[in-house]
């Protein structure tokens, strides 16, 4: 799956409509980045662009975008609000999907790299990209500002990362990579800005202000440096406060969650009901303010299935659904995974043609039946594979919610999981399957008017037609794959769906069969595939031992 990043750099410059147009012009010209948000501040005289994309387009339009900054932001004429030492001030890359923490520090040090080296601004690197403790801390790194920046780079604490020299016009950039930020707010039956705050500071991580006696004007407590003691919150990565939103008529608890992976959505949501409900609140709903990563969704829906002891072995619009009904999130306002979970957003901004599998069964089934070569037999047999084990998938989820059979919820949930896993690998080979034919097409049509050219085009057509004939062999392997999970369900799952068992069988195995005919064809006038001929038979022969071996036990039992 695609890897996914997000950028949200913070320029110097918050009142000039031209520079931050053309700052954000660099980011929005770049291919493989969509730019999400532009924010400006007059008072803070800073502006905080949100793009997202590919690691490596993200890097090169924040390069384009500092490269601009760096031209058009003069920091010894910067005045504004907000703490900066920089015309970009910072800069963190998030992760939002199939990419971890360490693999995106990789990507920070070469952005901070090509910055200091082609633009000459000194580079501190903080959060989980920091080389020492101390520096990941943003506060740290910015402390002093642009006016103390000059004697900061010639302290041997702080030497930057990157570059060493000041730069008078551009200052220094902090580039990192930080938890990607959730704005959440969680609605209470009450219009008590008082018990809103009393709530938040139960839950916050910094808690609230220690004090003798009476809890909230009782004497405040000081440690012996003078500084007022606090007593933290339950909740780490958490910052709230209660205020009244006018508009509902409500109270909320409006919180920054800064680690989603520390304490997740489902798990604020939790602790602040549990906490609500000791003070005599109730929480009614809660309300997601910008994007939010599939996976916190996913994880949130799964907790309250598990907690409800049900399989999250089902389809992920319905784990979406969970956690939108649980967590409330529609009270307010309208919750849309299409416009609020980052992953569906993109999708639907860069794929304007949509894709096989999100048509309906008859759509589909006319998409296959038109005078096109694609998609066909190859996607065809990857969706029938789907389809057992969808059937597979049910039998579990069925056995999962079998009266008397409730100590066997996990082993079934886990069954539900694992095939859904399968399920969900055939219906992307769907869409890929057409995607190689057509590169085929695509090779053909390249020019051989040169010996060079004709050369290329050979190679690309052979390049292609490997491709198309792996492809067919992956959905061969993922199809082969839920035999051990159909025959497990046929023997142990819901005995009421043991034709539903078989069927799941037989489509498996057309499917295994029809993947077959698709590398062999492919493979006909094309050498370097004997690799791919030689699993696909091996696999063909063993597919029919496990198809007869499971559908005669099918057969004695029904």
């Amino acid at each position: 799956m695609n890897q996914i990043i997000e950028c949200v750099p913070n320029f110097s410059e918050g009142r000039n409509q031209d520079i931050i147009k053309e700052i954000s012009e660099a980011i929005s010209n770049t291919k493989g980045v969509h730019l999400l948000n532009v924010d400006p501040g007059k008072a803070t005289n800073r502006t905080v662009m949100t793009f997202v994309g590919d690691p490596d387009s993200v890097i090169n339009a924040a390069f384009d975008a500092i490269k601009v900054a760096s031209e058009k932001i003069d920091m010894s004429k910067h005045r504004g609000e907000h703490p900066r030492f920089g015309a970009t001030d910072v800069c963190p890359l998030i992760p939002v999907s199939n990419i971890s923490f360490d693999e995106l520090i990789p990507y920070a040090e070469k952005l901070a790299r090509l910055v200091s080296e082609e633009l000459n601004i000194p580079i501190y690197l903080y959060e989980y990209a920091a080389k020492e403790e101390k520096r990941r801390n943003l506060a740290n790194v910015r402390s002093g500002e642009y006016e103390g920046l000059n004697k900061k780079i010639n302290s041997d604490d702080w030497k930057p990362d990157f570059g060493k020299n000041f730069n008078k016009k551009s200052g220094a950039t902090a580039i990192g990579v930080r938890d990607f930020l959730i704005a959440y707010n969680i609605n209470l039956n009450t219009k008590s800005t008082r018990l809103a705050n009393a709530i938040a500071f139960d839950v916050r991580e910094k808690g609230r202000i220690k004090r003798k006696g009476h809890p909230v004007i009782g004497e405040i407590v000081y440690d012996k440096d003078g500084n007022a003691e606090t007593i933290p919150g339950s909740l780490k990565y958490v910052k709230a406060i209660g205020w009244y939103i006018e508009e509902f008529g409500i109270a909320q608890i409006s919180m920054n969650l800064t680690n989603i992976t520390e304490t997740p959505i489902h798990t604020v949501f939790e602790e602040v009901v549990k906490k609500a409900n000791a003070r005599g609140a109730s929480v009614t709903g809660s309300e997601l303010v910008g994007l939010i990563p599939l996976k916190s969704m996913i994880d949130a829906g799964k907790y309250f299935l598990k907690k409800q002891n049900r399989s999250d072995g089902i389809p992920e619009g319905d784990i979406i659904k969970i956690a939108i009904e649980s967590l409330g999130l529609n009270q307010v306002k309208n919750f849309d995974p299409n416009k609020n979970i980052i992953e569906y957003y993109l999708e639907k901004i860069t794929n304007k043609n949509g894709n096989l599998i999100d048509l309906s069964a008859r759509s589909f089934s006319d998409e296959v039946s038109r005078e096109t070569p694609a998609p066909g037999g190859g996607s065809v047999s990857s969706y029938v594979g789907a389809l057992g084990t969808s059937l597979a998938g049910m039998v579990a989820n069925l056995s999962c919610n079998t009266r008397g059979w409730e100590n066997k919820v996990e082993i079934f949930s886990e069954k539900a999981h694992e095939v859904n896993k399968i399920r969900e690998k055939l219906l992307s080979l769907v869409d890929e399957d057409a995607h190689s034919f057509n590169s085929i097409m695509e090779a053909y049509k390249l020019p051989k008017d040169t010996d060079k050219n004709k050369k290329n085009r050979s190679k690309a057509i052979k390049d292609a037609t490997l491709y198309a004939a792996q492809i067919p062999l992956n959905i061969m392997i993922e199809s082969y794959n839920s035999y051990d999970l159909i025959e497990f369900l046929a023997k142990e799952g819901n005995q009421n769906s043991l034709s539903d068992s078989g069927v799941a069988c037989l489509c498996v195995y057309t499917a295994i069969r029809g993947a077959y005919l698709n590398v062999r064809i492919n493979l006909k006038d094309v050498s370097g595939g004997e690799d791919i001929m030689k699993k696909a038979e091996k696999i063909i022969k063993e597919s029919h031992l496990r198809k007869e071996k499971i559908m005669n036990l099918v057969e004695e039992k029904i």
